[in-house]
């Protein structure tokens, strides 16, 4: 029995021996966390600050964006100075409101009820108006009879955006015209090589006409359209698949047509609607009661009456 204590008692000891060397191991363990903590910075109650690199850098970043915009502001002022200016030229009360930015998510577009054809879901298009709330309209231009060189100027100076539809019968006597248009930044896109009435012509005859013009633009401007409008915007289920099979992803028609005198419309209210396609003709006073700037000259007081700007078509498909 006494063995036993005294084995008994020096567990005893041996335990309380453990147990005050654990504790000066736990403190010293504790105070070392601390000495690291302090030295890293972790665990502490203020945050790291910044150092002078950083405060440079994003000192640099915050003067850059500033100027950006301050650049942005001038660049925007001395565009709408030099339209004011063109705009006194060319006979316009008002200077043309300036189009907002091209949206980055592009509408969708789908065919307008009542220009269905059979079988529309699985063929481009067709429509006179871009969904869209911003007070915009686009200005389209067909054919190419007139190849007056002040419209040119007119239009680069007042930097009123267009697209234009062309009939190679009409404008092969003069491409250069045309190619001055598209340097300017105008779309040049496909309106049949004849102008013809396409729902009299079979399918055969409907694809010479489209893919026909599709080759000459691509031949003679560089680019293969995909828009395309119908002679006097009249068309059947055959034209529309003649059109997919050349390339061609949609059919804009028009809510209004314009003259030097007067805009016919479309709509019951005789009105502009945000994001309606304006027609009109390559033109001269041979066919109206004036020429083609005295064509835009009444467009622009027309629409920016209303409150609307001329965006650019192809921005929004």
């Amino acid at each position: 029995m006494q063995l036993v204590r005294q084995k008994e008692h020096k567990t005893q000891q041996g335990h309380r021996i453990a147990a005050a060397t654990r504790g000066r191991l736990g403190k010293a363990a504790t105070a070392a966390l601390l000495v690291a903590g302090l030295a890293t910075g972790c665990g502490s109650a203020e945050p790291a600050k910044p150092d002078k690199a950083s405060k440079a850098k994003a000192a640099a970043g915050a003067e850059a964006a500033a100027g950006a915009l301050g650049n942005r502001a001038e660049k925007l002022k001395a565009a709408q100075q030099a339209r004011a200016v063109a705009s006194k030229k060319w006979g316009l009360a008002k200077p043309p409101l300036m189009a907002p930015e091209a949206p980055r998510t592009k509408p969708t577009i789908t065919t307008r009820d009542g220009f269905e054809v059979e079988d529309q879901e699985n063929l481009p298009p067709v429509f006179t108006t871009v969904p869209t709330e911003e007070k915009v309209v686009f200005l389209t231009i067909d054919d190419g009879a007139e190849k007056d060189p002040e419209f040119l100027k007119m239009m680069q100076e007042l930097k009123v955006p267009y697209t234009a539809f062309l009939s190679d019968y009409l404008v092969r006597d003069n491409y250069p015209y045309f190619k001055q248009m598209q340097a300017a930044g105008v779309t040049l896109n496909n309106h049949t090589l004849n102008h013809r009435y396409m729902p009299a012509l079979s399918y055969e005859a409907q694809r010479q006409e489209i893919c026909g013009q599709q080759d000459t633009i691509e031949k003679q401007f560089g680019k293969r359209p995909t828009l395309f409008r119908p002679p006097y915007g009249n068309y059947n289920e055959d034209t529309l698949r003649a059109a997919k099979s050349c390339g061609i992803k949609a059919v804009p028609l028009w809510n209004e047509e314009a003259f030097p005198n007067r805009m016919d419309w479309r709509e019951w209210d005789k009105d502009l609607h945000p994001g309606d396609i304006i027609l009109t003709h390559f033109r001269g006073k041979e066919d109206w009661k004036g020429n083609m700037t005295d064509m835009i000259r009444h467009v622009m007081k027309t629409v920016t009456a209303k409150g609307y700007a001329v965006a650019r078509l192809e921005d929004y498909l």
